[in-house]
This record gives structure tokens, sequence and C-alpha cells, in this order.
């Protein structure tokens, strides 16, 4: 059973379009792992400090092997 992750994002102020841009490298990089169907960010056009990230795995195994890996990478400094 696929799984789906709908994240809500705050960015430090004024620095949402900069956190936007420094997840789409990221976005491609996980997109690439095994049972990654979705990783996409969006960015509010109401609040731009506010951005919505939507992950979708083929199961719960993919996710829990993508947490394994994503727990080594560092934060984005906008966040």
């Amino acid at each position: 059973m696929a799984v789906r992750l709908i994240v809500s994002i705050s960015a430090a102020p004024g620095k949402g379009s900069e956190l936007a841009q420094l997840y789409k490298a990221r976005c491609m990089e996980i997109a690439k792992e095994p049972g990654c169907q979705q990783f996409e960010v969006f960015q509010s056009v109401v609040n731009p400090d506010k951005l919505t990230l939507l992950e979708r795995w083929t199961d719960p195994a993919a996710l829990d092997a993508h947490a394994k890996v994503n727990a080594t990478r560092p934060p984005l400094p906008a966040e």
C-alpha cells in the first residue's frame, strides 16, 4: 500500500523563496530513491514563507529506507 505524506514547512521570515530553491536539488535527489513516486515542494502564494512537501512512497518499507538515508543529510539552512 502506498504511503502519502503532506508536510507543512515554515521558512525563516523572508526566506521562503530561498528555501524553495534549496529544496529543488533535494527533491531531484530524493526522487531517484527506490520507491519514491513523488517528492515535491509547493510554495504558498499567500504567505511565501509557508511551503508544503508532498511525498508518496510505494510502501512503508520504501519510506523507512528513505528515513534512514534522510537522517544523514544536513538540514537546509533556511528552515
